[in-house]
């Protein structure tokens, strides 16, 4: 019984894997230097698949169910090992379980800026990041170029393996399908459909996967790009320029001038401008008296113009009498030199502030 009991404990005669890590891609069977017994029981479950290897060679697969490993089961391997007579002792070889199940949420993102030459910017560089759902579609090809022959091969040694191959294919596709910068935040969805086609035949090819499906979260452009594109929405926000300095002054003059600076100055010109212009009014208003009734007038007589000095001109400025009577000599502003006294009209002190 002792040697019946060894040899049993010898011999493969249920080969399975149940896994429950959600993060496995690849699992090879521990055989731990054991032999496959002939009509040894295979049970492959839902979203598996089992990979035989002989010596180095990919031999049979096998989809979901439970299979009985005899001769008429696995012709790959019987040629492989080349028997003659069928499998009528037990034999050795590697197997590794695939899981085929989605992969869902993984991310992907451009580590470095792609070049792209946009109608709007020009040459300009884009980096792009989004999320994408994968699964293992030709076996072999992945165990070959993706997993090898590690024991477990979990998801994380993936995305490392896997970013800057899965980012270089990404960024091909993004290049090529030529959607201007500024299109394509409105356009995630779309490039993402757009990009599956691309990029799946080449993946497929080359690592045996498939992507099914690809969202493209976010596609940023550099810091300097950014502000060019801020500073051309607050230009369009503004409108009117004109209308945009008035209500610069008002609220330069609400702040009584803080911080100083061409836009207080501005307004400070403005308001002493204004009520320049309200003093010279009231003044002009007080100094007309009525005039007394005429007995027997003979005629209208027309009303004298309303004559203002140098300093009444100088206040309402806010300038000095010097400056006043440099723009009366230069003929800037018109007045009457009567012996050494200036005497400017009202008339002409409005036409030089509406001029």
């Amino acid at each position: 019984m002792g040697l019946m009991n060894y040899l049993r404990g010898q011999l493969l005669e249920i080969i399975e894997w149940q896994d429950d890590s959600r993060h496995t891609l690849s699992w090879r069977f521990p055989d731990e230097d054991r032999e496959i017994k002939r009509g040894a029981q295979l049970i492959v479950r839902e979203s598996q698949m089992c990979q035989f290897v002989y010596l180095g060679q990919f031999g049979d697969l096998f989809g979901p169910g439970k299979h009985s490993l005899v001769t008429d089961n696995i012709p790959v391997l019987s040629t492989l090992k080349g028997w003659k007579y069928g499998f009528e002792s037990p034999f050795k070889a590697d197997i590794y379980y695939v899981n085929t199940r989605l992969f869902t949420g993984n991310k992907c993102g451009t580590q470095n800026p792609i070049m792209l030459r946009d109608p709007d910017f020009g040459i300009v560089r884009v980096r792009a990041f989004g999320t994408y759902d994968f699964r293992v579609k030709d076996v072999q090809t992945f165990l070959k170029e993706v997993a090898g022959t590690d024991h477990q091969f979990t998801l994380d040694e993936f995305q490392e393996t896997m970013r800057s191959r899965l980012v270089s294919a990404f960024s091909d596709a993004l290049a090529s399908s030529k959607v201007p910068a500024l299109d394509l935040a409105a356009r995630y969805t779309e490039l993402g459909e757009a990009l599956l086609p691309i990029l799946n035949p080449d993946l497929t090819a080359k690592y045996g996967l498939e992507l099914a499906t690809f969202v493209v979260e976010n596609v940023s452009v550099p810091p300097e790009v950014e502000q060019a594109i801020d500073k051309r929405s607050a230009m369009g926000a503004i409108g009117n320029l004109n209308d945009y300095v008035k209500f610069q002054m008002a609220e330069s003059l609400a702040r009584g001038g803080e911080g100083g600076g061409m836009g207080a100055m501005a307004a400070q010109l403005g308001a002493g401008l204004a009520m320049g212009q309200q003093m010279v009014g009231a003044f002009g208003n007080a100094m007309q008296a009525p005039a007394a009734p005429a007995a027997a007038p003979a005629a209208p007589v027309a009303p004298a113009p309303q004559l203002l000095g140098v300093a009444e001109v100088a206040a309402a400025l806010g300038v000095s009498e010097a400056d006043v009577i440099s723009s009366l000599e230069a003929g800037d502003i018109k007045g009457k030199k009567i012996g050494s006294t200036w005497r400017i009209p009202q008339a002409a002190l409005d036409a030089f502030l509406n001029g």
